[in-house]
């Protein structure tokens, strides 16, 4: 019975740790992400996917390095400086799932117009962040994500994979053909 307990407790231990990521592996990811100069095209790095694929399981550790203010190669043009590896942590975790906005900052653009052609949308919002403490925004943060509300929670928006992208434009180019055939059977 001792065996079988062991050999149970092993194999939950080495699936938990194979599902979760770990500080050092993110870590590694975040550097080789700091290495990209405009901060429109972080989630077209290799890295960022990686970090994107861990999923919901990883939101926990990089809120971890929220804090890091270590300045970074990547510009951003709409705050017209540099930015810091934990900022970059800030848009993983929003690229992952999307932050309830007026939540955690007390403020929601619902016009969306800022930052033309950028993919990261809390990059607007830093300036809120840094104004409330970049350590206070991480603790509410963790606090939302282990809430009640948090396990409610549906974003505004959902971010859609490229395949699921290029599977709906698929999809819409078949219609588009298929009715072009019936307007001119119909003709």
């Amino acid at each position: 019975m001792k065996k079988i307990a062991i050999i149970l407790l092993t194999i939950l231990l080495n699936l938990n740790l194979s599902f979760s990521q770990t500080e050092s592996e993110i870590d590694s990811l975040l550097n080789g992400i700091s290495e990209t100069e405009n901060s429109k095209e972080i989630t077209k790095t290799e890295e960022a996917k990686k970090i994107i694929a861990f999923g919901k399981n990883s939101l926990i550790t990089l809120a971890e390095f929220f804090t890091d203010s270590t300045l970074i190669k990547v510009k951003s043009e709409c705050q017209e400086r540099n930015l810091t590896k934990g900022e970059i942590a800030i848009i993983m975790a929003d690229q992952i799932e999307f932050m309830p906005y007026g939540t955690l900052m007390g403020i929601q653009n619902c016009l969306l117009t800022f930052c033309e052609n950028n993919p990261n949308l809390v990059e607007y919002y830093f300036w809120a962040i840094k104004r409330d403490g970049v350590e206070n925004f991480q603790k509410k943060y963790v606090d939302w994500l282990k809430s009640d509300e948090h396990k409610e929670y549906t974003p505004l928006f959902v971010r859609k994979t490229e395949k699921e992208i290029e599977k709906q434009e698929k999809k819409k180019a078949r219609k588009e053909k298929r009715d072009k055939r019936r307007a001119e059977i119909n003709k």
